[in-house]
């Protein structure tokens, strides 16, 4: 029964989206990062102008460096953010010339800056700092000393400029993935047509147009197409088989019907109560070859449409190839035949099988072997195991089949070229099925000097009865 597991668009919309959240993820990762890059340039920029504005107003009286800030470093450093901002101007002893803040910088740190511009991120009461550093040399009248400039403000117009170039790279992400959205789904569409050309294609095909699809696919489609092909091709051959077998039925019906009618027929004229009893012999042996003949064409249709392994339990082949033979030898078609039973195997050989599907293989293959020998032939039946097969065997010494027509006789209605016994050509056939339902394997030999033998390989069964 095919159960219905979501739509094909279903999951590739929900693998893309995974594919989607996944990168997007780290795209906007690398946006934040990127965003908080870019704000950091900016402002650091910021810094570095407003240092080098008041390294210019610099100015020495004597020994002494006169600081005066101008407000256009002051105006450079505090932003639109109401940022609180800090510059102090050392001496080259690393004595404070002037300030607005007392922050600390490091020894360290002014010997960094000594060397080069340095950028500082620092803590102070608890707010945080981004503070930048430089050494300038300044020109006086009598000297000629460095002084280091650091400047800084707080970090609130770096966090705010970074949130707002974030988000405008969200909103670029979030129209892109719309966009995308809407590009999926049109390819998806466009991707698809040829399911639903094909879908259409088999919709509109009769029940019974069994030729191969002509329709061009892309490779995607085409092994769905060709096993679609392969599988028209077996149901026409199946079909053509249906037909084949129903057309020798109703022959082989029809010919002992036609038989019966005649006799009948021929008795109705005559008043003599000898004559009205030969054709009443002959009407029984009819029936009774026509009725085996039906049974045969019921067993066959049963095992061709019946479910795959529904019934199938563990079989001692042992007991039941035992209580098959002795059946058999008891009916009178098996008094002037020498049949018998070989020694068989003391522990039990057990397949996975159906009990009555074994029985008609093993009554199949002796029916055909007392039939198809003349009387006093000698028929064997037997069984041995070969590894994890076990092989269940008939033995004849009749007159055997020819090499040419052996191959033809698991065929329906074929009885190998002999048309001097009543067999209906069915017992074979009956047994291919039981065989192929098993998942077995059926071998037909020559028996030497004369004669024909017939094997079964079973696969052993690790249930045990």
């Amino acid at each position: 029964m095919t159960q219905v597991a979501g739509t094909l668009k279903a999951h590739l919309a929900v693998w893309l989206l995974v594919m989607v959240t996944g990168l997007g993820t780290l795209l906007l990762m690398e946006a934040y990062r990127s965003s908080q890059r870019a704000a950091e340039r900016a402002y650091d920029s910021q810094l570095a102008a407003a240092a080098l504005t008041v390294a210019d107003a610099v100015q020495w009286e004597g020994r002494v460096p006169i600081v005066r800030i101008p407000l256009a470093a002051l105006q450079i450093l505090a932003t639109s953010h109401q940022e609180r901002v800090f510059y102090t101007v050392l001496d080259h002893d690393g004595r404070r010339i002037s300030d607005n803040l007392d922050i600390v910088i490091p020894k360290a740190d002014q010997a960094a800056a000594a060397t080069a511009p340095i950028w500082r991120n620092t803590t102070q009461a608890g707010t945080r700092w981004r503070l930048h550093g430089r050494e300038y040399d300044s020109a006086g009248w009598d000297i000629q000393d460095p002084v280091q400039i650091w400047v800084g403000h707080t970090t609130e117009g770096r966090r705010v400029l970074t949130h707002e170039l974030f988000e405008r790279a969200i909103l670029r992400f979030v129209a892109m993935v719309l966009l995308a959205a809407i590009l999926m789904l049109l390819a998806m569409r466009v991707a698809l047509k040829p399911m639903r050309q094909l879908r259409h294609r088999l919709r509109m095909r009769q029940a019974d147009d069994m030729r191969p699809l002509n329709i061009k696919v892309p490779e995607e489609l085409r092994e769905m197409v060709e096993a679609l092909d392969t599988l028209f091709s077996r149901q026409r051959k199946s079909r053509e088989n249906l037909l084949r077998f129903t057309a020798d039925a109703s022959h082989q019906l029809k010919t002992p019907l036609a038989g019966l009618q005649s006799t009948s027929e021929l008795a109705l004229q005559s008043h003599d109560p000898d004559v009205w009893y030969r054709a009443l012999s002959d009407v029984h042996d009819g029936a009774k070859r026509t009725s085996r003949l039906a049974g045969q064409l019921l067993s066959l249709a049963r095992l061709r449409h019946m479910e795959e392994a529904d019934e199938f339990q563990p079989i001692n082949l042992c007991a039941l190839l035992r209580d098959s033979v002795l059946e058999w030898a008891q009916r009178e078609m098996a008094v002037r035949h020498d049949l018998g039973l070989a020694e068989l195997p003391r522990e039990p050989m057990i397949v996975q099988g159906q009990a009555w599907a074994l029985r008609e293989l093993l009554g199949n293959l002796i029916d055909n072997a007392l039939r198809y020998t003349p009387q006093g032939s000698e028929i064997t039946l037997g069984l041995y195991a070969n590894g994890d097969w076990l092989v269940l065997y008939i033995d004849d010494n009749g007159p055997g089949v020819a090499q040419e027509v052996r191959h033809r006789l698991l065929q329906p209605f074929e009885r190998g070229g002999r048309q001097d016994t009543y067999g209906s050509g069915l017992g074979l056939a009956i047994v291919d099925n039981i065989v192929q339902r098993h998942a077995a394997t059926l071998k037909i030999k020559e028996r030497l000097p004369h004669g024909l033998s017939i094997e079964v390989h079973f696969q052993k069964a690790e249930e045990q009865v």
